[in-house]
């Protein structure tokens, strides 16, 4: 069948509009996802971890490659002992009957990664698999995540951030992506407020990962924005009653410096103790203690008043 000039052309504007009026990726907008994801960080931040495995996978039964899921189903295993190797080999599994199969691979790089967390070198194997499955599907987000993540932690800044921009090309609220350029932004380039920019309406699209709440207090203080800082701070440790995540493990630490910084000391001294307490940040929380008690962050005495000039 022939197809006219004008008639092609028709197709090929039509085609154009459909493609750029299609939605942008949101897993987060789907209630059938969102809804165990979200039982799964209070399991996990409650330390039911078993619980937890099992939220992550109806999770990714729904959204098989959503990177934030995958991370958190491998956190629950490695919490429970000899699961992560249960989880790798059923991953090893099924990348070997589906070698071609674009989340299959992706989920054994993941967990390689996992592996090697825990102290078993497992980088190269992750790198390879995170690498067979961007040559599947070089568009597609999650095998970018992983390997900008993997150039994070080898300090390889630039390389990082164009795997991390890659996949969010793709899928713009990938919340590891942005979670993980944040980072970038304030550690290595050295700039808070871009990095501020691209976690801050992360608790939009999930309201129950504590760490995230961690990440924007950290920013917050380095943007000089202590009472909002100490806002996000805290609702992090509500979040992670259980102190297994970033907010549950330093936030209090973290609050109790910011007080410092402003003299309040007493309320330094307070927030301290809930650490101890609470058994996180223990040996920080008592040196801080101790230089509070040892007068080192005294607060200043006032300038003396200057005598009035004479007219």
């Amino acid at each position: 069948m022939k197809i006219r000039a004008g008639a092609a052309f028709a197709l090929l504007t039509a085609c154009t509009a459909l493609l750029a009026a299609a939605p942008e990726r949101n897993d987060y907008a789907d209630p059938h996802f969102s809804g165990p994801l979200e039982d799964g960080f209070k399991a996990f931040y409650s330390r039911d971890f078993k619980t937890a495995q099992q939220d992550f996978q109806k999770a990714l039964s729904v959204v098989p490659d959503n990177t934030l899921a995958i991370s958190f189903l491998n956190a629950a295993a490695a919490q429970r002992e000899g699961e992560l190797d249960v989880l790798t080999n059923v991953e090893e599994d099924a990348a070997s009957g589906a070698p071609k199969n674009y989340v299959n691979r992706v989920r054994l790089g993941f967990s390689y990664m996992f592996q090697s967390a825990a102290g078993r070198d497992r980088s190269q194997d992750a790198r390879d698999e995170l690498t067979a499955a961007a040559a599947l599907d070089a568009k597609a987000a999650a095998a970018h995540v992983g390997l900008g993540i993997m150039r994070f932690n080898d300090r390889s800044a630039n390389r990082a951030k164009l795997e991390l921009q890659q996949a969010l090309a793709a899928d713009p609220n990938n919340v590891l992506a942005r979670e993980y350029l944040s980072q970038l932004y304030q550690t290595d380039l050295r700039d808070p407020d871009r990095g501020l920019s691209y976690i801050i309406d992360i608790p939009n699209l999930v309201p129950g990962y504590a760490d995230i709440q961690f990440h924007i207090g950290s920013l917050l203080h380095d943007l000089k924005q202590p009472d909002a800082a100490i806002s996000y701070l805290k609702r992090g440790i509500e979040l992670d009653p259980g102190h297994v995540g970033e907010a549950g493990l330093h936030g209090y630490t973290l609050i109790a410096r910011i007080l410092i910084e402003q003299h309040k000391l007493s309320d330094a001294q307070r927030t301290l103790n809930q650490a101890i307490v609470a058994d996180t940040d223990t040996i920080y929380a008592r040196t801080l203690l101790a230089k509070i008690k040892n007068g080192d962050y005294s607060t200043p005495s006032p300038a003396p008043a200057q005598p009035a000039r004479p007219h």
